[in-house]
């Protein structure tokens, strides 16, 4: 069981949209389902795959008020409540017993989308869980929920107030920080994926913050193209994940 708290003075509801971020909240049992709203043309298969859920339908100028226009909703419209976070002290005991796993620290990556697409690349690859700093990272919304496909259902985050103590609550518990720096000499695939790992990744513009940096055991770069400069950090993410992920031959 994921033991998980609210922070204080977030906001108390959240509105997603788009078939995969609602479908996927209200197959969620931790989920607090406050409203759902629809389009007409939705509605037989909404009963369809939710025979017990209430619901009210809407028109597209209804749907728009709560979501905005340019939002890809797909008649899909879901007010909840966002899901608490998973304490780094349950992280730690909860792997205090596996020789190998991977979390993934984020380092003020502030956009909401790229935030959204790393969840659904740490699904993909066995990410036990995110840690972010609370007050340098967006909170859960309804962009978040649409660019991890749903899977920010299921992709424990752990929200801490001082990154750099959490690192150091990482390392007594034997995890091996690794910072990707795109000037680093060591590259990804050099380290030892069989271990208990902690990987950090730096905003797009800055990278990683000075203490944090100095907190890393290793830093390690992607292999790219010495003609581009960087990737995009959820691109980023993805690879390196899939990098960590991939069994040894």
């Amino acid at each position: 069981m994921q033991h998980r708290h609210v922070q204080k003075g977030h906001s108390s509801q959240v509105v997603f949209y788009g078939k995969h971020a609602v479908f996927a909240a209200l197959k969620n049992k931790q989920r607090k389902i406050l409203k759902v709203v629809i389009s007409p043309e939705n509605e037989t298969e909404f009963k369809r795959e939710f025979v017990n859920i209430p619901y009210q339908v809407g028109q597209k100028k209804e749907i728009e008020k709560l979501v905005g226009q340019n939002a890809v909703h797909q008649g899909y419209i879901l007010i909840t409540c966002p899901l608490e976070s998973m304490l780094l002290e349950d992280l730690i005991e909860k792997t205090s017993h596996i020789e190998k796993c991977h979390v993934l620290i984020l380092d003020q990556v502030t956009d909401p989308q790229n935030v959204g697409a790393i969840i659904r690349s740490a699904a993909a690859f066995n990410v036990t869980a995110i840690i972010v700093q609370d007050k340098n990272t967006p909170q859960e919304s309804g962009a978040m929920a649409k660019a991890s496909a749903g899977t920010i259902e299921f992709v424990p985050i752990v929200r801490v107030t001082n990154l750099t103590r959490a690192i150091e609550q990482l390392k007594k518990a034997g995890f091996w920080i690794v910072g990707m720096d795109g000037y680093a000499t060591q590259k990804i695939d050099e380290v030892d994926k069989n271990s208990k790992l902690a990987v950090i990744m730096g905003s797009e513009g800055a990278g990683m913050r000075r203490l944090v940096e100095e907190s890393c055991d290793i830093r390690v770069r992607l292999d790219i193209n010495e003609r581009v400069e960087s990737l995009n950090v959820s691109t980023a993410a993805a690879i390196v994940l899939y990098e960590l992920d991939k069994k040894l031959v």
